[in-house]
């Protein structure tokens, strides 16, 4: 299967108008040690305020490389953006966003519906709310996403140019939906949900995954290769644990070949790696310091 970013727009169906403008409250400024964090309110989608952490680096010379940090699910509503500052329970600590600033890397994140101080209702709740309104849940996180990347791209202390996405797990299937569907992304590296849509379904996996992930009809209208050959032929950092059950083994070879042959169409064979761990669904410190090799070279 092969797809346009017009296709996958058209999957996400009714997304708010992408021309609003972005504001951005600035709530507090903190020494954070190698960084200076700052605490932000953005308007990214016109209904709803979306808090937000920014991460400066103290040391080198602006504009910096930034990272735009997706953060994961696990049923961990009350964590959100904060995963950029501490991890998680399946995540090395610190987060990425104090091991970035070492690098000179920036780093945004935000909360996405549900989660941290966008929480107080229940995703179920969101999902069937939205999806009365003919909307789904993931297209309105992918929307606030890509504009989180706009309000990134336009501070002046950030390269747009050395723009690159991140995530583990749920902010993993952000980090691909959002390079794919926007260019400035230079370099996208994603942990532990390659997920091939078919594979989990013909492997009764399908509760494994929030119901967040669900969009009516995708099944027969993208897969996941299909979505990260539009990433190519920009580098592609992919991370997958041997015995993690939401990414099932068969479905990872099949995207991996797949999306190997659109790097190899471009010309560019050298610049999606996929990597696997002996591992279920965890960041080891292997991983994080794969990663962090892989942006510092990318950015």
């Amino acid at each position: 299967m092969k797809v346009t970013r017009q296709d996958v727009l058209d999957i996400l169906g009714e997304l708010p108008r992408p021309e609003r403008p972005i504001t951005a409250e600035l709530v507090c400024t903190e020494d954070a040690g190698n960084y200076v964090l700052e605490r932000l309110v953005l308007d990214l989608n016109g209904y709803e305020r979306v808090p937000a952490l920014f991460c400066r680096p103290k040391t080198g010379a602006e504009p910096f490389p930034a990272v735009l940090f997706n953060h994961s699910h696990g049923g961990m509503y009350h964590i959100g953006k904060s995963e950029l500052l501490t991890g998680c329970d399946y995540m090395q600590k610190p987060g990425y966003g104090p091991a970035l600033a070492e690098a000179g890397i920036a780093s945004l994140a935000i909360d996405h519906l549900c989660f941290e101080e966008r929480s107080g209702r229940t995703e179920s709740f969101v999902f069937k709310k939205l999806l009365w309104e003919g909307r789904w849940m993931w297209s309105q996180m992918v929307f606030d996403s890509l504009r989180a990347l706009d309000y990134l791209c336009s501070r002046p202390d950030v390269d747009n140019l050395r723009v690159g996405t991140l995530g583990m797990s749920m902010g993993s299937s952000m980090a691909q939906w959002v390079a794919a569907l926007d260019g400035r992304v230079k370099a996208c590296a994603d942990l532990c949900c390659l997920c091939n849509y078919q594979e989990l379904l013909a492997e009764n996996r399908l509760d494994l995954h929030g119901i967040y992930y669900y969009i009516p009809g995708l099944l027969n209208r993208l897969t996941t290769a299909a979505l990260n050959a539009l990433t190519a032929p920009r580098p592609h950092l992919c991370l997958v644990g041997e015995h993690d059950l939401l990414t099932p083994a068969r479905g990872v070879a099949r995207d991996e070949l797949e999306i190997a042959r659109a790097y190899e169409s471009l010309g560019a064979p050298q610049n999606w790696r996929l990597r696997r761990y002996p591992v279920g669904h965890l960041e080891t410190r292997e991983m994080r310091r794969d990663v962090l090799e892989f942006l510092k070279e990318q950015l």
